[in-house]
């Protein structure tokens, strides 16, 4: 797992602790950039599988739009109220488009992990329904940050 992470080391996660704070968090929020440079940002539910954090994204939201013309993003997944509690990791790189699109399930090896554990976090079930309107994007990243105040104590 590449880190960038030349700042706060005091408080920066470990790989174990770094996975088991991604596999618990539900909620990420991505930025991306318009062909004019304009920043968005948008909360997305998702899912790590210890290497890559995988991304069930509408294929017409301004997002997917976006990642079609520059697939760099930037990813923040954080947590903590109070300034001691707060912890979180950032994960930038490139988007990669896996499966059909839209996402109607055929078959596609790749998606297997990804789709169970996506099932089973969010729906508790075992395999994911498909709707039609969603497709899969990859970020495995070029660099990850991570902190967490809580080791400042």
């Amino acid at each position: 797992m590449p880190v960038s992470q030349r700042r706060g080391r005091r408080i920066m996660m470990s790989d174990t602790e770094r996975d088991a704070f991604l596999t618990a968090q539900r909620t990420c929020r991505v930025a991306t950039v318009s062909s004019d440079g304009m920043p968005h940002v948008a909360a997305l539910w998702f899912v790590w599988d210890g290497s890559s954090l995988w991304l069930y994204s509408l294929t017409r939201s301004l997002r997917w739009s976006q990642l079609r013309h520059d697939r760099r993003a930037a990813v923040v997944v954080d947590d903590g109220v109070e300034y001691g509690e707060l912890r979180g990791v950032e994960l930038s790189g490139e988007v990669d488009f896996v499966g059909e699109l839209p996402r109607t399930g055929l078959a596609c090896a790749e998606l297997d992990e990804p789709e169970r554990l996506f099932a089973s976090k969010y729906f508790g079930m075992d395999t994911l329904p498909h709707d039609g309107r969603h497709g899969w994007l990859r970020l495995t990243p070029r660099t990850v940050t991570s902190w967490d105040f809580r080791k400042l104590s």
